[in-house]
């Protein structure tokens, strides 16, 4: 079903998830939007003190992935298959320029880096990735003529799903659960994108920042170091207010 807009929803992260709907409509407390910080706050901060090396190191690697950097581990028809699955399991419509998703992955499997477990009934996940995407392009074809990279939204949603719930009965999956492989490519994903300095900024994020340690523990209360966020305050109480540091740093300040 398409949205309002014309967009179509993304995968459902939880296969599981209940589709009762009560017979009452029940009322929750309203959840404010989550802080968001002005842009370029990832950048300024990680130019400061506040951040460690090891941590600044990591986190400048993931703001200067690009789409363009060299392909050290698909080929070029993997690596469009795997961009095509990101672009539906993680739409970043709203960004001019997408965090590279396709390219994090790329990158981990150049450098042999695992993620410190893996299911017994997968492979490697070098071995999960060439096979599952080469699983995923051969249904693809035999369902609708063409490569993964190439359908249209609506197709490669419908192939995403039958994945999902393991509909998918074509021999390239005989070695390969693909339910198992869509959980942990959905999974790195997630991880990979909301690990990224700027998606980080969007949901308020700013705990990398945290060479001089946390004395402020408080709910809703600042140390004077901490960015303030655009929106700061509006959803904290009087006493909460008056409680926390006056100072108004902009991130990244020394």
């Amino acid at each position: 079903m398409s949205r309002a807009d014309g967009s179509r929803p993304a995968i459902d992260m939880n296969p599981h998830r209940s589709q009762h709907k009560p017979d009452q409509a029940t009322s929750a407390p309203e959840r404010p939007d989550a802080p968001s910080y002005p842009e370029g706050t990832a950048r300024r901060l990680l130019a400061t003190d506040l951040v460690t090396p090891q941590t600044r190191e990591v986190l400048l690697a993931r703001l200067n992935t690009s789409s363009k950097s060299d392909l050290c581990f698909f080929d070029a028809a993997a690596f469009a298959t795997l961009g095509a699955i990101c672009e539906r399991l993680i739409p970043q419509t709203e960004r001019p320029e997408p965090i590279d998703l396709a390219a994090a992955v790329d990158g981990r499997l150049a450098r042999h880096e695992g993620k410190g477990w893996r299911y017994a009934a997968l492979p490697p996940d070098a071995e999960t990735y060439r096979h599952g995407l080469q699983a995923l392009d051969e249904c693809a074809k035999s369902m609708f003529g063409a490569a993964f990279a190439v359908l249209g939204s609506v197709s490669q949603e419908e192939l995403l799903h039958a994945v999902q719930r393991g509909d998918v009965t074509e021999e390239a999956w005989k070695e390969l659960d693909p339910r198992r492989f869509f959980e942990e490519l959905l999974a790195e994903l997630a991880e990979s994108y909301y690990s990224h300095p700027l998606a980080q900024d969007e949901i308020g994020y700013a705990g990398y920042a945290d060479a001089h340690g946390w004395q402020a523990v408080g709910l809703n209360r600042l140390a004077p170091h901490e960015p303030r966020a655009l929106d700061d305050g509006t959803h904290a109480s009087d006493e909460t207010r008056a409680s926390a540091p006056s100072a108004t740093v902009a991130p990244g300040t020394t």
